[in-house]
């Protein structure tokens, strides 16, 4: 099996199940309320900001994988849209899951010689790198998510 076509079948996990940690995504964010994405707990991020956070910068590498340059800064990642209502919660969560489709399709297609290559500059490291850094991101953030979905 290529590394591209592995690589994007961990990614699809993370987002749609079927990994080893037995949890995705879609499946946490399913019956999340507006009102519980939007509560804060003591200090800590609440759900939505999480969820725009994780899906940030597949959202900027996506945009690489479209022909852009990487328009991604730190900074921002956690400023998120403002959600007032549960079709704008809906909503929001379904663009994350197509975006996430998407990006596995275009991560599924990248040539084999690339994941040795930088990501657009030498300073992030290589495709490989980045890519399981976006899978170990995700995972990392799921579980805050799933944690932070107990405790409202």
């Amino acid at each position: 099996m290529k590394v591209a076509t592995q690589v994007a079948k961990h990614f699809r996990e993370i987002y749609f199940g079927g990994n080893w940690t037995a949890t995705n995504l879609k499946d946490v964010l399913h019956n999340i309320t507006f009102e519980q994405a939007t509560t804060k707990v003591k200090d800590l991020n609440t759900i939505l900001t999480l969820t725009y956070h994780i899906q940030y910068y597949v959202a900027a590498v996506l945009k690489v994988f479209q022909g852009e340059e990487l328009q991604a800064k730190d900074a921002h990642s956690f400023n998120h849209p403002n959600i007032t209502s549960q079709s704008e919660w809906e909503a929001f969560t379904s663009k994350i899951l197509k975006d996430a489709e998407v990006f596995a399709d275009y991560l599924e297609k990248l040539p084999e010689d690339c994941f040795d290559q930088p990501f657009t500059d030498e300073k992030y490291g290589s495709y490989y790198r980045n890519m399981h850094g976006i899978i170990e991101h995700s995972h990392y953030h799921l579980g805050q998510i799933s944690l932070l979905k107990k405790l409202v």
